[in-house]
């Protein structure tokens, strides 16, 4: 993200926040997203970096696949990414955030307009999300691991990647239901089940019962 003053940081603050509800984001065309009907919005792009692996964890589960999102500053969960500055392309911001955020090199790997994924409107904040994905080897993405550490951003506003468990294990909510209940940064939650069945790393099926299973033990805990 380029130098902001206060006044910017204040308006900034307003988008990434905790509590955005799925409902706040209604799916658009990456042409609509892209036309003169948003030209005056705000503009963000995030990615998801990921590499399939059918590594078997305790002889009981697949881990079907590695998928890269981070720790944010402000502690809750995302994906590399960030506002679009002036004059510039999403996908361009797509591609600068991941050399700030992830320290990826453009040289080796770079995100095209043919992994864009889907883009979203939320009128409220008059802001427009682009979201692209990417498959790559597990030795690249195992190399972005480590490569993280020394990436421009990290410690700032990056604290760090992890990898989401793709799996549920027996008692129906540790593994990915239990992942989906931490903090997510604006629509990042839904970003990541729209990646994972967009890519078939996980079924449709698959990914509403994890949802179900999420939401039932939420709201157990809530009552």
């Amino acid at each position: 993200m380029a130098d902001i003053g206060w006044g910017q940081l204040q308006a900034y603050e307003a988008y990434g926040r905790a509590g955005d509800k799925k409902e706040d984001f209604n799916i658009i065309s990456y042409e609509e997203a892209l036309s003169d009907k948003y030209s005056s919005s705000k503009h963000a792009s995030h990615s998801m970096l990921f590499a399939r692996n059918d590594a078997i964890l305790w002889d009981l589960y697949n881990t079907r696949g590695t998928v890269l999102m981070q720790m944010r500053f402000d502690g809750l969960l995302g994906f590399p990414g960030g506002l679009v500055d002036p004059g510039e392309h999403p996908l361009e911001s797509a591609n600068r955030e991941m050399v700030e955020e992830i320290g990826l090199d453009l040289n080796i790997l770079k995100l095209s307009d043919s992994d864009h994924v889907v883009s979203f409107v939320n009128k409220d904040k008059n802001l427009v999300l682009h979201f692209y994905g990417k498959e790559i080897t597990l030795s690249q993405f195992q190399e972005i691991e480590l490569g993280n550490l020394k990436a421009p951003d990290y410690g700032s506003e990056t604290l760090g990647v992890i990898r989401p468990p793709l799996f549920t294990m027996g008692d129906g909510y540790r593994g990915l239901p239990a992942f989906l209940s931490n903090g997510f940064a604006g629509n990042a939650r839904q970003e990541l089940l729209i990646g994972l069945q967009h890519f078939n790393l996980l079924s449709e099926d698959e990914i509403q019962e994890a949802v179900k299973s999420w939401l039932t033990f939420q709201i157990k805990n809530t009552q």
